[in-house]
């Protein structure tokens, strides 16, 4: 048979397994979550008025973990280590605030020191691919910018969890475009990484969207803007257009929270305080 027609199967089983994974997962840890009272409150800045199951997202963790670590066992790609250790500990880090709110410095305080470790450990944006203008130096600015990239990022990703099926639904699209960036840049690694994004993403879908059944959490969002925030640096040595690229994927992400943290920081208003003046959110 010929291999090129192999690994589709194989890859497109993977991509089903996964996906079914995900969603009996997601099953599970609804009823789990429910137990506990592990529950979203409506507050200021909710778009529900019941208290809703959270942590689902945790699911989608287990699934692309395993994945990854996968793949660094059985190809000894040990440079994706970097990846699975810095995103468990922010998955970790949300999964604590889901089960009890942590103060925003403790969260932030331990983003920044993953984001550091990250850099030391993948480098560093030293070009930027400006559109009609072409590729700028960073130079040593880059560590900077790639500092503040997985950070906000990071925690972008998680303001903008506020309705069903939206930050399951950009994971879904941007894993597709993260698989496609991947196998052009023969990465293995990133590939598999984005199809188990995508999975798990489309497994979650089936309860979280519009009525949903249980929230993604912390867990599950912070997990997913570290990880399309460090992609760019796993799939390329560092060039501009990776940068570029992983942008526009997760540009709905970027532009609405970029868009309201600016207009906040210029109102005069506290950026970190919850809040309804995201654009998504009168829409």
């Amino acid at each position: 048979m010929n291999p090129v027609l192999i690994y589709l199967i194989v890859t497109a089983f993977v991509f089903l397994l996964i996906t079914t994974f995900s969603y009996y997962g997601v099953y599970l840890i609804r009823h789990y979550v429910k137990h506990r009272r592990i529950l979203d409150h409506p507050n200021e800045r909710s778009s529900h008025t019941v208290p809703m199951p959270r942590g689902g997202g945790l699911a989608l963790v287990i699934l692309v973990l395993g994945a990854g670590l996968w793949f660094v066992l059985a190809a000894g790609f040990y440079k994706g280590l970097i990846f699975l250790v810095g995103s468990a500990v922010i998955a970790w880090l949300g999964w604590r605030d889901d089960l009890h709110s942590l103060s925003p410095r403790f969260r932030f305080l331990i983003q920044g020191v993953v984001a550091a470790m990250s850099i030391l450990g993948l480098g560093y944006f030293k070009v930027v691919t400006i559109p009609m203008f072409g590729e700028l130096q960073l130079g040593a600015v880059g560590i900077l910018i790639t500092f503040l990239w997985i950070l906000g990022l990071t925690n972008a990703y998680n303001f903008m969890d506020g309705i069903d099926g939206m930050a399951g639904g950009v994971a879904l699209s941007a894993g597709i475009g993260w698989m496609w960036l991947a196998s052009n840049m023969n990465n293995s690694f990133a590939f598999w990484v984005a199809l188990a994004i995508t999975a798990g993403s489309l497994g979650f879908l089936g309860h979280n969207w519009s009525p949903a059944k249980i929230f993604m959490g912390d867990v599950g969002s912070t997990f997913l803007g570290y990880s399309f925030a460090v992609l760019p640096l796993l799939a390329s040595d560092q060039g501009g257009d990776a940068l570029l690229l992983g942008t526009l994927l997760v540009w709905p992400i970027i532009m609405d929270a970029g868009v309201t943290f600016i207009g906040r920081l210029i109102r005069g208003k506290n950026v970190f305080a919850p809040h309804r003046s995201h654009l998504y959110q009168p829409l």
